[in-house]
């Protein structure tokens, strides 16, 4: 392996490895140490397809190994995160597993944006580092006073996990928050969902972080929606 394609690798890997770290601590009922470990292998993704491109160090192999350690950290990880919150609220031993279907579909979506031309640079479908961060914060939304009766009913967990994985195949147009250059001409709409997504996390901290999601998937839109066409 030549040196300049270890580096992303490297950090692909380390993606993989904080995914088995976040399921141990699911396995021990810790979520919030598991939320932070979803975290940093966000943190290792982005940086992995950032160094591969500056590096020029795109590659096949990176390709694939990218989408198993994504697989973990993002698709088995929170499907196990609301297979443990149903199945603390759940009377029915069988309603645990319908959370599965988030693995499932994740895989699709991976499947998906290996092989769409389109989302080079934008996404069709909620990315899956997305859908990881809003579902492994539930738990911490389910700690405030005015969401603990929802967040408890395992019906209702189990509707969003059907909705939240489906938004993962859905066809929709969402910005990608890669970044060719860092001049603000081309970045605004990158720039400002940035902006005010992290003046919500330094308020609210992690109970924040679905709230972000859902302003990301419609500002997307809205985004998308005003840009000339062709665009």
């Amino acid at each position: 392996m030549r040196l300049r394609n270890f580096v992303p690798n490297f950090l692909t890997c380390l993606n993989l490895i904080f995914g088995c770290l976040a399921l141990i601590e699911i396995f021990d009922g810790h979520y919030d140490r598991a939320i932070y470990y979803v975290f940093l292998s966000g943190v290792a993704d982005f940086f992995d397809g950032f160094a591969a491109r500056l590096l020029k160090a795109t590659s096949n192999i990176g390709k694939d190994l990218d989408s198993l350690a994504d697989m973990v950290s993002f698709g088995v990880v929170p499907a196990f995160v609301m297979f443990k919150m149903i199945e603390e609220n759940a009377e029915q031993d069988y309603l645990p597993y319908a959370a599965l279907i988030i693995v499932a579909f994740s895989a699709l979506r991976l499947a998906k944006f290996n092989n769409d031309e389109r989302q080079s640079d934008s996404f069709h479908g909620l990315p899956v580092p997305a859908n990881a961060l809003f579902l492994c914060a539930l738990p911490f939304l389910a700690s405030a006073e005015v969401f603990q009766s929802t967040l408890s009913n395992p019906w209702v967990l189990v509707v969003i996990s059907i909705v939240m994985a489906s938004l993962l195949v859905t066809d929709v147009k969402l910005l990608a928050l890669k970044f060719k250059h860092f001049g603000w001409k081309g970045n605004e709409a990158r720039y400002l969902i940035l902006g005010l997504s992290l003046v919500g996390l330094a308020t609210f901290q992690v109970m924040a972080l679905p709230f972000v999601i859902v302003f990301y998937f419609i500002g997307s839109i809205f985004v998308n929606a005003a840009a000339p066409e062709g665009h």
